[in-house]
């Protein structure tokens, strides 16, 4: 009787593996593929003002009245994506680094931004990376950042 219940679980077990490596190919096709490439919708890539610069701005929420200088850190939670089709190129949290020590366009906006404000920065390619691809980020595009500015550390 023992040797039964054995036998039955052993069969029972590789009938099992034997069922899901059948499948294995099935299950393979339909799993997502990674990494996921987030594509951000038209309407959430437009900003309503514009800089002297050509910077475009939407203020999402208001912050205080404490706005970073160039010389101080920040830190922000961001998304950023291309203007163009919406594929996001990269994002963060908490991340912290000089509030003048980046693109000419992020700075710029950075700097309108009160502590605990969230903006979407429209940067065209003049005031992000220009002529020059960088990672992900094809030469000449123009950029959309959305950033929330979580904290102010003076300089």
């Amino acid at each position: 009787m023992q040797i039964q219940r054995h036998t039955r679980t052993a069969l029972l077990a590789a009938l099992a593996i034997a069922l899901v490596a059948a499948a294995a190919p099935k299950l393979v096709r339909t799993l997502i593929p990674l990494p996921l490439k987030q594509i951000i919708p038209a309407g959430q890539r437009l900003c309503n003002a514009k800089t002297g610069s050509g910077l475009g701005t939407l203020q999402l929420r208001a912050g205080a009245a404490a706005r970073p200088a160039a010389s101080d850190t920040v830190r922000i939670n961001y998304i950023g994506y291309l203007a163009a089709t919406g594929e996001v190129f990269d994002q963060g949290m908490a991340v912290e680094f000089p509030a003048g020590g980046v693109i000419p366009g992020f700075s710029e906006g950075l700097l309108t931004m009160g502590k605990g404000g969230i903006s979407r920065l429209c940067i065209p390619a003049t005031l992000g990376y220009g002529a020059k691809p960088t990672g992900p980020i094809p030469a000449n595009s123009d950029l959309v950042f959305q950033v929330e500015l979580v904290d102010i550390i003076p300089g």
